[in-house]
């Protein structure tokens, strides 16, 4: 399964116009449940923070989705979104620079070689550490470049199936929904052990994707890929498709941002640097 062709292809058709470019970036906060957990966690975040002025690193930013609702909410926030793949890099510096976005800035950065010192306030890093096998070492790298008492906010899959693995074939080794991770999560004792040996003194990881998430992620993301890449013929379809699905999908993704859940296919991670004072 290559999720990488079909974010290529709706990037292309959203990129067209500006205004296109919000409307992907409404969509994605819409049908992304991990959206909704990280607005959640920066809305609390940013009410402590109000007469603060802030930077905060989108580590692994992509199309700059996250880096756009900051922007729209709190403009006077300096925001730096990293990537390593060059042509997203570009794309986004064309894009916020052409809805006059004067303080977001993207640039190409390695996570595993970063060596910022007590640059930002806040880090954000949503469905990144999965694809990196020196983990402990990025972790080590955000410590080092968060402010005495600044956050690290981590979306990640858990290893309750966070990427769908599973098995074609008695003879087969696992397969993932999304192929490209170098692992299929972590676990709640697992994260923590590694913001601690990253430095971090506190952290707060609790289960997102719980029963209601994972039939909602379902419904709204797994089925429409798996469809798109069979046939991209099935664009036409999808405006359709969500207008029967959507309801139910809102109600869960509801239940499942409120809801505690004991076990659950994704995490969502706070781990704070210990203020000077």
């Amino acid at each position: 399964m290559q999720y990488d062709p079909i974010k290529r292809s709706l990037g292309k058709v959203f990129n067209s116009s500006p205004a296109l470019r919000k409307l992907f970036y409404r969509l994605l906060d819409l049908l992304l449940l991990r959206s909704w957990h990280i607005r959640k966690e920066l809305k609390i975040w940013a009410s402590d923070h109000k007469a603060s002025a802030v930077s905060m690193l989108d580590a692994g930013s992509g199309f700059g989705q996250y880096v756009y609702g900051v922007n729209r909410k709190h403009p006077h926030w300096k925001v730096l979104g990293v990537d390593v793949k060059v042509e997203q890099i570009e794309d986004c510096n064309r894009f916020f620079a052409s809805v006059g976005a004067h303080n977001v800035h993207f640039e190409m950065a390695d996570l595993t070689t970063i060596n910022w010192e007590e640059e930002f306030d806040l880090i954000l890093c949503v469905d990144v550490m999965e694809h990196i096998e020196e983990d402990v070492l990025v972790l080590s790298n955000f410590y080092r470049a968060l402010k005495p008492g600044g956050m690290l906010l981590i979306s990640t899959p858990s290893d309750q199936g966070g990427s769908d693995v599973h098995h074609h074939h008695e003879h087969e080794g696992p397969v993932g929904f999304i192929d490209e991770h170098v692992r299929d999560g972590y676990g709640i004792a697992d994260l923590s052990d590694k913001f601690k040996m990253a430095g971090f003194e506190t952290s707060d990881i609790r289960f997102q994707y719980g029963l209601p998430g994972r039939i909602a992620w379902k419904l709204s993301m797994k089925f429409p890929i798996l469809w798109l890449n069979k046939s991209r013929l099935f664009f036409v379809l999808l405006p359709f498709y969500y207008l029967l699905v959507y309801p139910l999908c809102l109600v869960l993704n509801l239940l499942d941002l409120y809801g505690s859940h004991q076990s659950g296919t994704g995490l969502i991670a706070k781990a704070m640097k210990k203020s000077n004072s």
